[in-house]
């Protein structure tokens, strides 16, 4: 795991996909004892992953999850040629019918809409393959699932998600998970600057976007 920063409050480490964050930082907690969750990855997103090295900078940071000061940036290779170069999607999200691990997109103000959570995600167009668009991904709200989630219902899953993406839906080579990689994150630190972390996408999605 690489290490993208450190100071005493903060640590920010390029998560490798295939593993949860609260795993992660169990292996990273043998060497750096007192290392909390600010936020959370899905097991098959890499990028960055911030982690609070104190009780003190745990409330810090998650605050400004939670009041919605933090700025992200996904990328994501979704499925079809989207229409337009960019765009915000606004619903509704909440546990789908029967499905207790997945998610679902519901129309605000709809017959359904009671006991669901707003979520807001604006994307733009980095290049198009054919059947395949490559997105930059900004979740506005910090919802589970939320960018999978948005995706399916704009009618463009995310290519390799097994939970979220259609049936028979065609798959590049090579790839092997979801291609969702979490780029940046722009925070203020508790000296009241902002530092923007960056992550390069992962070499498994670099590898795909070449062979396409």
């Amino acid at each position: 795991m690489k290490i993208i920063y450190e100071d005493k409050d903060l640590l920010v480490v390029d998560k490798p996909a295939g593993l949860e964050t609260t795993e992660m930082i169990e292996i990273l907690s043998k060497e750096k004892p007192g290392l909390e969750k600010i936020h959370r990855l899905d097991k098959d997103t890499s990028g960055v992953n911030l982690i609070a090295k104190s009780p003190e900078a745990l409330i810090f940071f998650q605050k400004q999850f939670k009041n919605r000061e933090i700025e992200k940036k996904y990328t994501a290779l979704v499925a079809g040629n989207i229409k337009d170069d960019s765009g915000r999607i606004e619903t509704l999200i909440g546990r789908a019918p029967k499905e207790k691990k997945k998610q679902k997109a519901y129309l605000p103000f709809g017959p359904k809409s009671e006991g669901k959570r707003d979520a807001i995600t604006d994307y733009r167009v980095l290049e198009r393959y054919g059947s395949y668009t490559l997105l930059e991904v900004s979740p506005k709200t910090g919802r589970k699932h939320q960018i999978r989630c948005h995706m399916v219902y704009l009618g463009h899953p995310i290519i390799g998600d097994k939970m979220y993406g259609f049936k028979g839906q065609s798959c590049p080579k090579g790839l092997n998970r979801q291609f969702l990689h979490a780029s940046s994150i722009k925070v203020r630190m508790p000296d009241n600057n902002y530092k923007e972390f960056k992550s390069d996408l992962a070499e498994d999605l670099k590898e795909v976007i070449e062979n396409l």
